[in-house]
């Protein structure tokens, strides 16, 4: 019962961490449910001894997390480290940062898509000691690397992400990728950030005649209409230009068409127009596939 109540105590610490890593709730909640259940099987199957339970879930969910990054991402096999046991990881000195982490503001989302680019290494490094204020021996010992290159894989990532503005500046399909994930994971606030103030949607008659709504005007109207929607979107092309897509057995039936300006959606068309759906070509990020 003890562990129990340790973990949902911990749970939004956790989820905080995951999400501020991953930048998409639903899959850091499945990170911490991941984590829960390696607990559940080292404490009834295993019988380990688990001195630092806070620790021990930091350990074992950054982990997952890096998992996480590196299905998306490859890296070099040598790169490559588990994300099971945490138990000897935390048997250190006392001192322990899990206790009183501070959590940063949430970061805006062209930050954020400069930690998109960043490795799964720089990533978590950065997320850790910036966002979390963890020290770096404890990164290093999540990383399972020295202080010294944990230190190196922030400065790293410290110096992508400060680098001017206008090389900051959101490309088109960043922005339409950024909408969608909050989107899809119910982030309000981010599409409310990612749109323009008199953001619109329209659709053309073969959308229409699919079900998509005529017209929605408005940031806060466009915003609460998607928020938490779009789960089976993705990424596409139509033509040059960077949409996404909603398929029927393997088919686009409509899509997305994003209408970006300044690094903002100002419009977005739902088409179903047979034309437009002959032009959809499947992306990953912003190149064709």
């Amino acid at each position: 019962m003890e562990r129990v109540e340790t973990f949902e105590a911990e749970r939004p610490r956790l989820l905080a961490l995951a999400g501020r890593v991953l930048a998409d709730h639903a899959e850091a909640e499945d990170v911490v449910q991941q984590a829960w259940l390696r607990l559940d099987r080292a404490t009834t199957r295993d019988g380990t001894d688990i001195d630092n339970l806070p620790a021990w879930l930091t350990t074992v969910t950054t982990r997952l997390c890096l998992d996480r990054l590196r299905a998306r991402t490859p890296v070099p096999v040598d790169d490559l480290d588990d994300a099971g046991d945490a138990t000897e990881v935390w048997a250190r000195p006392p001192g322990d940062p899990a206790d009183d982490v501070a959590l940063a503001d949430t970061v805006g989302v062209a930050l954020q898509a400069v930690i998109d680019r960043l490795s799964p290494r720089e990533r978590v490094a950065f997320v850790l000691h910036d966002s979390f204020g963890f020290e770096f021996p404890t990164i290093a010992a999540v990383l399972d690397t020295t202080p010294a290159a944990a230190r190196k894989l922030a400065s790293r990532a410290r110096a992508k992400v400060a680098q001017p503005a206008a090389e900051d500046a959101l490309a088109d399909w960043e922005v339409v990728d950024a909408f969608m994930a909050a989107a899809r994971g119910g982030d309000l606030e981010r599409l409310l950030r990612l749109l323009a103030p008199d953001a619109v949607v329209g659709a053309d008659e073969a959308a229409i005649r699919a079900g998509t709504p005529a017209s929605i005007e408005g940031r806060d109207e466009v915003a609460a209409f998607f928020n938490g929607s779009a789960h089976a979107a993705l990424p596409v092309f139509v033509g040059d230009h960077p949409a996404s897509a909603w398929f029927h057995r393997g088919r686009a039936a409509v899509v997305f068409d994003f209408t970006v300006a300044e690094g903002r959606v100002a419009a977005i068309t739902f088409r179903a127009d047979p034309a437009v759906l002959d032009r959809v070509v499947r992306r990953d990020g912003g190149t064709p596939r």
